[in-house]
């Protein structure tokens, strides 16, 4: 690149000074999401997925409010805050949307404790209701994981990463996160053990299952690019690396149940994780033993699989007054 931009001032095709500037050149706006982007890394210990979205909300909300004005942070009035959350609330998931007004009561508090606001906006920023449990978990009805798997192509590079991708989602619940983060040395083939890193920085040995291991070693020798980054999943396409971020195997469950003609409310690659946690219910597995497997640190998370245990729900089911009609 240093040598191109070399050759183009030397032919006076470019100002090459002129236009390091421009490239370098940073808005007064992304100083601030920079600057409250590391506040929240160094100060609150956030997690880079928890920053991504942080920050995107903080930048969107920047420039809508000062769109064609200079970076003014004191000219902030409650109205800003109000209609920004109003303006994209019923836009998003009842989950997104709770980390937009977070991330902005977040953004509040932080500029006035560096000086920048007068005025608390933090409790101008309206809540969003989320009553726990007050919703089913997605799930795919039984054989349509299955029927997903079945659909990816072993016989090229991508098709046998995607199966490598897919396994560990269905059969182990796991995260996008946690995919993405896996490291060719958190594998033990001679243990048969794989450590997952998920939530909160936690870390946790589940056995491997033999199809998950052997799609796994498939792609590792017959699909992976060359490159030097030490996760275990690495993109298609140039520039060869690691994945981003988790919403690259939200994309590749929704390309595998595209191929596969499963229609689905939610398309994520959670859809895996609580199919898998409904299939065991219905075999018989205790909302225990699904805790345990799924990683959940509390009991209450996994109590949303019994209101999909229909057998049981049956026998506590009350009769209706005044009988059957």
């Amino acid at each position: 690149m240093n040598k191109f931009l070399a050759m183009l001032g030397h032919t006076r095709v470019v100002d090459c000074q002129d236009f390091n500037q421009r490239l370098t050149a940073r808005s007064p706006r992304q100083d601030i999401a920079d600057e409250f982007r590391r506040y929240l890394l160094e100060e609150r210990g956030l997690s880079e997925a928890t920053l991504r979205y942080y920050i995107s909300f903080i930048e969107q909300f920047l420039s809508e409010r000062f769109r064609n004005q200079a970076l003014n942070l004191s000219a902030l009035r409650a109205a800003d805050v109000t209609g920004f959350v109003r303006h994209h609330v019923h836009q998003l998931s009842s989950g997104r949307a709770k980390l937009l007004v977070t991330a902005l009561r977040s953004f509040c508090r932080y500029l006035r404790g560096r000086g920048e606001i007068a005025l608390n906006l933090a409790d101008c920023v309206p809540t969003v209701p989320n009553w726990s449990k007050a919703t089913l978990p997605k799930f795919l009805p039984p054989g349509t994981v299955q029927r997903v798997l079945s659909h990816c192509d072993h016989k090229t590079p991508l098709g046998r990463r995607d199966y490598a991708i897919l396994l560990p989602l269905a059969r182990l619940g796991l995260r996008a996160g946690e995919v993405v983060a896996l490291n060719l040395e958190d594998i033990d083939w001679e243990a048969g053990q794989i450590t997952i890193h998920g939530k909160g920085g936690r870390s946790a040995q589940m056995p491997l299952p033999t199809d998950v291991g052997e799609a796994i070693a498939a792609y590792l020798q017959r699909g992976r690019p060359h490159c030097s980054s030490r996760r275990i999943f690495i993109r298609a396409k140039a520039p060869l690396g690691a994945f981003a971020s988790s919403v690259a195997i939200c994309c590749i469950v929704m390309q595998a149940l595209k191929r596969a003609g499963v229609e689905s409310p939610r398309k994520g690659a959670h859809l895996f994780r609580h199919t898998l946690a409904c299939d065991l219910l219905r075999q018989g597995c205790s909302l225990d033993e699904i805790g345990e497997l799924l990683r959940h640190q509390s009991p209450n998370t996994t109590e949303i699989y019994a209101k999909v245990d229909l057998t049981a729900l049956r026998s506590v089911a009350q009769p209706w007054p005044g009988g059957s009609r």
